[in-house]
């Protein structure tokens, strides 16, 4: 083998491995993300499935309506 072909061959094995470097970290980036999104609709499932039938409590600004009404 050539020393250029050589060359080339860990340019490209250099390029390869960076790239796979890449990406794991927008992989793991992608899970945490996703992971904080799951935690998110489990809370909100939570909320809308306790309570008293799904009623707002008393005293509670949730219902109003906004001020442009």
């Amino acid at each position: 083998m050539s020393a250029e072909r050589i060359d080339r061959l860990e340019e490209r094995l250099a390029w390869l491995e960076r790239h796979v470097e890449e990406q794991d970290k927008v992989i793991l980036q992608l899970t945490e993300t996703a992971d904080r999104l799951r935690a998110e609709v489990r809370l909100v499932r939570e909320r809308s499935s306790s309570g008293a039938g799904g009623e707002i409590a008393p005293g509670s600004t949730d219902n109003e309506r906004p001020p442009h009404y």
